[in-house]
């Protein structure tokens, strides 16, 4: 297995690099600059600034001296916020987005998983048409008109729910609610899925045969092989949740790094770009890299090859 891992992670590293460098460059390459914006700065200062922050020196030695600073684990400082690096701003807004994430992932297992099985073993039935019901809603409404409808309905015409802000625990129930429900949907229909198909091979039969309770024959026999494909989704899906939705945190105006990365991109804030996308690269390796092993713990047929 340490071989294994090791092998993935080697893998990972031209993806990693390439991610780098293609955000790198498409960054520059984008009309405008972190100081374009600004209104009447005295060309004197903007070649201060630009010397200050490098961007004076040719592009090549610019990506050089990044590639250089990152294998130190410095990512550079923000080009908007004074006297902060890049480190310091992930490090500040990347709990809020773990936190929202966190919540988001804990209600579409909750919600989707249970869903699936029901679905499944109640194949053709009411049961299973309205839970494949509730998966298709929660695929076709985007979180952009879920949001809005959540944020009107409840917090505003009722009261119930703050719309903005991230101050109490209620405050996580709505934003987490948008997150977590699209990906409920998906873990529905995966799991409905996978249970349908192993619920029909030949060692189910025998489980039934030899008079095995459903339940017995649902947890014990069937799930394990029907959570095969949801194991699969989950990799890049956790890596999405726990890295928050830009859509979602701009929404509910959280101080998450999903909202973050946006105000970035409209910045020109190249490094906070950068890092942003570097995190995320990394998670989803890492989460991918975990599914694997997952798989196998699963599925004994499957080897760490």
């Amino acid at each position: 297995m340490l071989r294994f891992v090791l092998r993935r992670l080697l893998q990972t590293i031209p993806v990693i690099f390439f991610i780098i460098t293609a955000t790198f460059f498409m960054v520059r390459f984008v009309p405008g600059g972190p100081f374009t914006a600004e209104k009447a700065i005295p060309p004197e200062i903007l070649k201060n600034l630009e010397a200050h922050y490098g961007l004076d020196q040719p592009l090549w030695r610019q990506y050089l001296t990044y590639l250089g600073k990152l294998a130190q684990g410095d990512l550079g400082p923000s080009f908007k916020y004074t006297n902060r690096t890049v480190n310091e701003i992930i490090a500040d807004k990347l709990p809020v987005s773990l936190e929202l994430g966190a919540w988001a992932l804990l209600i579409a297992l909750t919600l989707g998983l249970p869903l699936g099985v029901i679905a499944a073993v109640k194949r053709n039935t009411f049961l299973d048409y309205l839970c494949s019901g509730v998966g298709m809603i929660g695929i076709c409404v985007p979180t952009f008109v879920l949001g809005p409808i959540l944020a009107l309905s409840l917090g505003i015409y009722l009261h119930w729910f703050n719309v903005s802000g991230w101050y109490g625990p209620t405050d996580r129930i709505l934003p987490g609610v948008t997150l977590g429900f699209v990906y409920a949907a998906y873990i529905m229909r995966l799991t409905r899925g996978g249970m349908l198909e192993v619920l029909h091979q030949d060692f189910i039969r025998t489980a039934r045969a030899k008079g095995a309770t459903e339940a017995r024959i649902i947890f014990k026999h069937a799930l394990r092989g029907g959570l095969l494909p949801v194991v699969s989704f989950l990799g890049p899906a956790i890596a999405g949740i726990l890295t928050g939705s830009f859509v979602i945190e701009t929404i509910f105006q959280i101080p998450g790094l999903g909202r973050e990365f946006v105000n970035s991109a409209f910045n020109r804030d190249y490094t906070l770009v950068l890092g942003t996308v570097i995190l995320y690269g990394g998670l989803l390796v890492v989460m991918n890299l975990l599914v694997d092993i997952a798989q196998v713990w699963l599925n004994p047929k499957l080897k760490f090859e």
